[in-house]
């Protein structure tokens, strides 16, 4: 496999795993067993706000350090330059459907 498709292929599952992560993180109260992981995350798919935006889905770059999405726990460390952090999601409740 070309580093081409290689490619397409490991950010083709990123992205599933973080529309999974979404809808997962939608129906919970909390977020318990799950992560937030950082450094991967496509332009506009993160799931809070970063020092440079105030809302969710508004990172303008591809891997922003900083733009993070809910993974379940153990995901995370298995994706190449991803990292788990621990960051307050300032999320209002009745935005996260609460």
């Amino acid at each position: 496999m070309s580093n081409s498709n290689l490619l397409r292929t490991a950010m083709a599952s990123l992205l599933a795993l973080g529309a999974a992560s979404v809808a997962t993180a939608a129906l919970a109260d909390d977020h318990e067993g799950q992560e937030q992981c950082a450094g991967v995350i496509k332009a506009g798919k993160n799931d809070c706000a970063t020092s440079t935006n105030a809302c969710h889905s508004h990172v303008t770059t591809d891997s922003n350090p900083e733009a993070w999405v809910y993974l379940p726990t153990g995901t995370c460390e298995k994706i190449v330059g991803a990292r788990v952090v621990k960051v307050v999601d300032p999320t209002p409740k009745d935005k996260k459907g609460n």
